[in-house]
């Protein structure tokens, strides 16, 4: 390359000049922004401030028009970089064609498909020779690695076909049937608790939560039936079998929970709709809480979601905010967090 010369077409001299112009140019505009920014300062009267600033702000403009020109002239110096310079490996990216328009895949295909048939395809002048001698041709047309690469094709293939012979669609029909003779039924989950083991389990949850009292009682022989009274808010009659809890129904304090024959009423539902909207979220719960092989825990996780309750018409919704929504409060209790929402706002 020439001394002073950049590139092909391009003086470094004027290239030089052309950056320390740049630089005087930026110096320039700033201190047209630092006179704007001052003001008129340093002057006694008005009339010597004003013009003492209208002097600097030209002296600055002047500036910026004498180092614009210089730059523009520089510039028309510098001339422009030819276009045949070399680019060695960079400059063949720009005559990559498209890849959606080149038709690659196609050609090396169709290529393929005739070295295959040059080499392993007798042409017409061979047709009329024995087979024997026809191999030994392809043999001595193929180099040694291209032998050996078909060889190892060829053996690879014979045992691909063998393991797909031997795992057919029948074999794998017929190991499954076995598989699903073999697979052990499902045992029933539900357990035969003694009476004394539940008696303990209901008697300890009571002692748990003093605001709740439970009355246990057996009607039917050995299945449970339980009375839970929540404070003076409501009343709960849970139908047990063992220890698993079959059926809720949620009323008023004072609303009766008896039948005319002195037993628990399990089929009448509540004369009040929000204790209907809890009788039907108790029952959701008991979906919720579903662990067969730990009963009593279940149990007492439902007692403690119940329990919940004890401040049904004094906690407001944790989502709006207010105390009653159409006339009713917050019936849904979380189960996780036992917090109150309305049964809107839970969605």
């Amino acid at each position: 390359m020439a001394e002073g010369v950049l590139s092909p077409g391009v003086n470094l001299e004027a290239f030089s000049q052309a950056i320390a112009a740049i630089q005087a140019l930026r110096s320039s505009v700033t201190r047209v922004f630092d006179c704007l920014k001052d003001g008129m300062r340093n002057k006694e009267t008005l009339e010597g401030r004003e013009k003492g600033f209208v002097a600097a702000l030209q002296e600055s403009l002047h500036s910026v028009s004498r180092d614009l020109g210089e730059l523009e002239r520089l510039s028309n110096l510098v001339g422009k970089p030819s276009e045949n310079h070399p680019l060695h490996n960079s400059g063949l990216l720009s005559l990559d064609p498209v890849q959606d328009k080149t038709p690659l895949y196609s050609q090396l295909l169709q290529a393929y498909k005739w070295s295959n048939k040059e080499r392993f395809q007798p042409s017409e002048h061979l047709r009329g020779l024995p087979p024997d001698s026809l191999q030994q041709f392809h043999v001595l047309m193929l180099g040694a690695s291209e032998l050996d690469a078909v060889l190892q094709l060829q053996y690879h293939a014979g045992l691909a076909s063998g393991l797909l012979n031997q795992q057919s669609l029948k074999r794998s029909a017929n190991q499954m049937g076995v598989s699903a003779k073999r697979r052990p039924k499902a045992q029933p989950t539900t357990l035969v608790l003694p009476p004394q083991y539940v008696d303990d389990v209901i008697n300890r949850i009571d002692r748990m939560f003093p605001e709740m009292s439970i009355q246990l009682s057996r009607p039917n022989g050995t299945s449970a039936m339980l009375l839970v009274t929540l404070g003076k808010v409501l009343k709960v009659i849970v139908v047990m079998r063992s220890l698993f809890i079959d059926r809720t129904i949620v009323k008023g304090y004072n609303e009766n929970v008896y039948t005319e024959d002195g037993k628990l009423d399990i089929w009448s539902k509540s004369n009040y709709q929000v204790f209907q909207k809890v009788t039907d979220h108790a029952t959701t719960a008991l979906l919720h809480y579903q662990l067969p092989q730990m009963p009593d825990v279940v149990v007492r996780s439902f007692m403690t979601w119940l329990r919940s309750y004890i401040k049904l018409f004094q906690a407001p919704c944790q989502r709006c905010g207010k105390f009653l929504q159409d006339g009713l409060p917050p019936t849904w209790r979380d189960f996780r967090t036992l917090e109150a929402f309305h049964d809107t706002c839970r969605q």
